[in-house]
């Protein structure tokens, strides 16, 4: 006879969750994990004759080498360092032909400073200066000539000469012609003369 008891349904077949592909058994089952992504490319990376890793060099470092120069480390200071805190980069071929290209423009740039130096220099062993300071009747001055009074005398001539670009063995204390020795380069330098004068004042005076 019916009842009034409702029919109970089938239970539902349990979703079985697909189970993480398990690496080929040897001795003990790891799971697979994603490749990790690295910016770095560690696998990509050059090396070097040595077996080290080849890059180049983004700044100066110390003991390794300049800005610009392709350099062969391990990996350990690569990516612990070098790269991690932008002192290099890895030395592709395109880096390596973006390099050249800057060093070609920067020799030429330094050919043309060296340039102007000289014809700078030129003018300097034509020309002299001449100096006035306070001095007794001696000759002896009460103070010194240096310099920073040098370079002061030649910047009114529109000579461009900076103090550190003056040698000399001491302060100027007396009057006199002088022989001072101006370095514009490590390879651009020269004799200057430097006439040191009393003082209209003290012209006058005497």
């Amino acid at each position: 006879m019916p009842t009034n008891e409702a029919t109970t349904a089938p239970p539902a077949a349990p979703v079985r969750k697909s189970a993480p592909r398990l690496a080929p058994k040897n001795g003990s089952e790891k799971l697979v994990a994603p490749p990790k992504a690295s910016g770095a490319h560690r696998g990509q990376l050059p090396k070097g004759e040595r077996g080290g890793i080849e890059l180049l060099l983004v700044h100066n470092v110390e003991h390794l080498g300049k800005q610009g120069d392709v350099v062969e480390v391990k990996r350990g200071y690569a990516f612990n360092y070098l790269l991690p805190q932008g002192m290099a980069t890895v030395a592709t071929d395109h880096h390596k032909r973006m390099v050249a290209k800057h060093k070609a423009k920067l020799e030429e740039i330094a050919r043309e400073r060296l340039a102007g130096l000289r014809a700078l220099l030129e003018e300097l062993v034509r020309t002299s200066v001449t100096i006035e300071a306070n001095a007794n009747d001696e000759g002896h001055l009460y103070g010194s000539v240096g310099a920073a009074e040098i370079s002061r005398s030649l910047k009114q001539q529109d000579l461009m000469v900076t103090a550190d670009n003056i040698v000399l063995q001491g302060p100027l204390k007396e009057v006199g012609l002088y022989t001072v020795r101006v370095r514009l380069a490590s390879e651009v330098e020269g004799d200057l003369k430097v006439w040191v004068v009393p003082t209209s004042g003290d012209t006058a005076t005497k």
